[in-house]
């Protein structure tokens, strides 16, 4: 243990003397917000033939609800159709997986280890407090393993519980834990003295495997082992995912920190900082207006150039990830509108973007096929914001099959 402590703090100390030795480059908070735009594809959609590499450049789209990780690709792709997001999980270019955060994320299947394998030390954290209540190492690799066998082919969450018991010899449970809320009974295999719902079973084995969603069976998810499911598959290591994983986060992110970066894959941030530290030469100190920050060296020069044509509106959906990838958002919205979008439970709302920062939240309702969009500035909007956003709703209302849209603002 001192051994691992004194490492993290060597590579903290040694990332701390490079940011020191070497000049930031002074940008503002405008070049910042149109490099970022331009990054997650906001600043101008992409073609409807670029929806995986999109999903890879903006880190996946979280979809802990569908219709919003959905939305999300929508607001980045140009002419996007529902059932080109659909097509794209049949056939295996993109996968559902929990990845950042434990958090259900729409992926490019050929990115799927960079996330899983790059986002695992939680997993190895949960391992951690497993074994620290009491049940016994190879029990709890038992149970990893015996899951991971389970996963040859999508099975849904009882079947998965029904061979994992069969295997370690114990009962089946039920126990509630929907999530969210819920009282539901799901699946539950007993680990020892804990009682583990197959999902966090399934995060645990994200410690030694990949493993993503499979296809639904009625209104049961399914999950399936990477390597049984996606043709092809490539796996990598642990410490090429985690440096892969920083340089995407980098590329979509920059300027950030490892605390921002800490924060974004959901690990410690002593984590965070020992992988920083292996790439820092990687990276370019950077100034934007009294905040330090770095990106990677090869788009130092893209920063400073960046900018964007005004007023660039666009309508983001819960969850979208170009909000959720840094510990101060004062960049997105000021202190007294944050509560309004960073809701309680984790909830994070839809909100109207103008020029890279949040003006306002929206919600929209569908009743045949009509779409009802609402939206509450924080503000005054000027004609042509409005007109932008009644643009972004009529293509929002192409993209949901509702030709029939009403925008109140206000």
């Amino acid at each position: 243990m001192r051994e691992v402590l004194s490492r993290n703090c060597l590579h903290k100390e040694r990332a701390e003397v490079l940011i020191r030795q070497e000049a930031q480059y002074p940008v503002t908070w405008e070049q910042v917000a149109a490099f970022r735009l331009a990054r997650h594809h906001l600043s101008e959609r992409a073609p409807d033939k670029a929806l995986i590499s999109v999903a890879g450049d903006m880190n996946g789209a979280q979809a802990q609800l569908f219709s919003a990780a959905q939305i999300s690709l929508w607001s980045r792709v140009r002419d996007l159709r529902v059932s080109d997001i659909e097509a794209a999980l049949s056939e295996r270019l993109l996968v559902k997986a929990s990845c950042m955060r434990r958090t259900l994320f729409l992926v490019p299947s050929e990115q799927l280890a960079i996330f899983v394998r790059g986002s695992a030390r939680r997993a190895e954290r949960e391992i951690r407090w497993t074994l620290g209540k009491g049940v016994p190492k190879q029990v709890v690799e038992a149970a990893i393993e015996a899951a991971l066998e389970a996963l040859d082919q999508p099975r849904t969450r009882p079947e998965i519980a029904e061979r994992v018991s069969r295997a370690l010899g114990v009962q089946m449970q039920a126990i509630q834990g929907g999530g969210w809320g819920s009282r539901r009974k799901v699946a539950a295999v007993p680990v020892g003295e804990l009682i583990f719902p197959v999902v966090d079973l399934l995060n645990l084995a994200a410690a030694r495997g990949v493993v993503c969603y499979g296809p639904k069976r009625g209104n049961e998810p399914t999950f399936v082992r990477a390597d049984a499911w996606i043709p092809h598959w490539q796996d990598i290591t642990g410490e090429q995912a985690e440096e892969m994983l920083l340089r995407k986060y980098l590329w979509a992110y920059g300027p950030a920190t490892a605390k921002d970066f800490a924060l974004w894959v959901g690990m410690l941030l002593s984590d965070a900082t020992e992988i920083w530290a292996r790439q820092q030469a990687n990276y370019a100190p950077v100034d934007v207006e009294g905040r330090a920050g770095a990106v990677l060296r090869e788009d130092l020069n893209e920063l400073a150039q960046a900018g964007f044509d005004r007023p660039l509106v666009r309508l983001l959906p819960y969850f979208d990830s170009f909000l959720l990838g840094h510990r101060q958002r004062e960049h997105l919205m000021a202190l007294e509108h944050q509560p309004k979008v960073y809701r309680a439970q984790g909830w994070i709302a839809p909100v109207v973007l103008i020029d890279g920062r949040a003006a306002g939240v929206w919600e929209y309702a569908r009743d045949a096929d009509r779409l009802r969009i609402t939206v509450k500035p924080f503000g005054t909007v000027s004609d042509p914001v409005i007109d932008g956003i009644r643009e972004e709703a009529q293509d929002l209302g192409r993209f949901l099959g509702t030709p029939n849209v009403n925008v109140q603002i206000g």
